[in-house]
């Protein structure tokens, strides 16, 4: 793997790290159309890095679902639980971008932070590990 590919990895697990935080502010402050947004984003960041350890990448987010479904949950390197969780916070970003009037409960959003959470540290855990067995392309 290239050593750029590398940074970028990297790159995108602490984008993910550093987003999931902004959803704790946003989470803090009361708005939370903004941290849903934020939390599919963190997690959006974090397999977008976990797919670049296998070569895989895509522009679109339905590409990056699809992706790590076939190559993460399908394969069962991950739990399916996993995928479902990724593709619910995708709608609840959809519906908080896009829909008028959206809101959502502090509790769902607070439980939501905390499964993102968990979901994140998986996800940079497995990217570790891909790290630690790619060889890097001097």
């Amino acid at each position: 793997m290239k050593p750029e590919t590398v940074d970028y990895i990297r790159y995108r697990v602490s984008r993910a790290a550093t987003t999931l935080q902004l959803a704790r502010l946003a989470i803090n402050n009361d708005f939370l159309c903004d941290a849903v947004n934020r939390l599919y984003y963190a997690c959006f960041f974090a397999v977008s890095a976990l797919l670049l350890t296998e070569g895989y990448s895509s522009s679109k987010h339905k590409g990056v679902q699809s992706l790590f479904g076939l190559h993460w949950l399908h394969t069962g390197k991950l739990p399916g639980s996993m995928g479902h969780f990724f593709h619910l916070l995708f709608e609840y970003r959809q519906e908080s971008d896009y829909a008028d009037l959206a809101a959502f409960e502090r509790t769902e959003v607070e439980s939501w932070y905390e499964e993102a959470h968990e979901f994140i540290d998986r996800i940079s855990a497995e990217v570790e590990k891909q790290m630690a067995a790619i060889s890097i392309e001097e």
